[in-house]
């Protein structure tokens, strides 16, 4: 691995402690910079990292109120208010719970046309001034965001189809594989780069495997996760099983 790209990496005892960790870096951003511009995931993986913010709104007085949060991705061809949505996840897990201001919360909308809706989501983003802090997981495939392998370095916001293992993924929440939608829309890879702060949250040891990869791996397309490594600020933090099958 280049040295020169070598990210800072975070071993925490727990994936509660390095939500923890990355919700004090969060807090610490929105007090110098109350309409900060965030990048949130959906999924199992940042759950802690939402309940510590949570928490830090209702205990600690943190404000989301000037807040403005882009989610990475969305489901396509998924009615409006469907429970599957990562909009109504979002909206149970940190958005409904907080004091973000509707107008400030941007999600591609699943049951709208999806090349319209990729040139609206693409625009406000881009009207916003980019992402200060982007938080991502890390798919078992290498995925960031739904950028799928295969991926290129300078793509873009766009509609994409699901890998199969990432529909296969999915499948228990949807009640089958045949209820998983075959598409979503997906911030690019270069849009992800451009955030300022990217921080990436991998825990457990499914995630291993993948983590090695990225990180000790090659950069390029068959792990698009593997991009990041050229980013001038990024940081992992992981729990110690993610973390054990790195090399260094």
């Amino acid at each position: 691995m280049n040295a020169a790209l070598t990210p800072g990496i975070e071993v925490h005892a727990s994936r509660e402690a390095a939500c923890r960790a990355l919700a004090r870096e969060i807090a610490a951003l929105l007090h110098a910079k109350p309409g900060a511009v965030l990048g949130l995931p959906t999924g199992n993986t940042p759950e802690p990292l939402y309940r510590e913010l949570v928490r830090l709104h209702r205990e600690e007085r943190l404000s989301f109120a000037r807040t403005r949060s882009f989610n990475l991705d969305e489901y396509l061809g998924l009615p409006a208010g469907d429970p599957h949505s990562f909009r109504v996840r979002m909206q149970q897990q940190l958005f409904a719970e907080t004091d973000f201001a509707p107008q400030n919360v941007h999600i591609p909308h699943s049951d709208a046309d999806a090349e319209p809706e990729v040139r609206r989501y693409a625009g406000s983003l881009a009207a916003a001034g980019g992402i200060d802090l982007q938080v991502l997981g890390i798919g078992r495939n290498g995925h960031i965001g739904f950028n799928e392998p295969g991926s290129a370095r300078e793509s873009r916001t766009r509609v994409v189809a699901l890998a199969p293992e990432t529909r296969a993924g999915a499948a228990p929440s949807f009640g089958g594989l045949a209820h998983v939608p075959e598409r979503a829309i997906t911030l690019g890879v270069a849009d992800i780069l451009e955030a300022r702060t990217i921080r990436v949250l991998a825990f457990g040891k499914a995630k291993a495997e993948i983590v090695q990869r990225m990180l000790e791996g090659p950069i390029g397309p068959a792990c698009p996760a593997s991009f990041l490594r050229g980013h001038g600020d990024l940081r992992l933090l992981l729990d110690a099983e993610a973390a054990g099958g790195l090399r260094r």
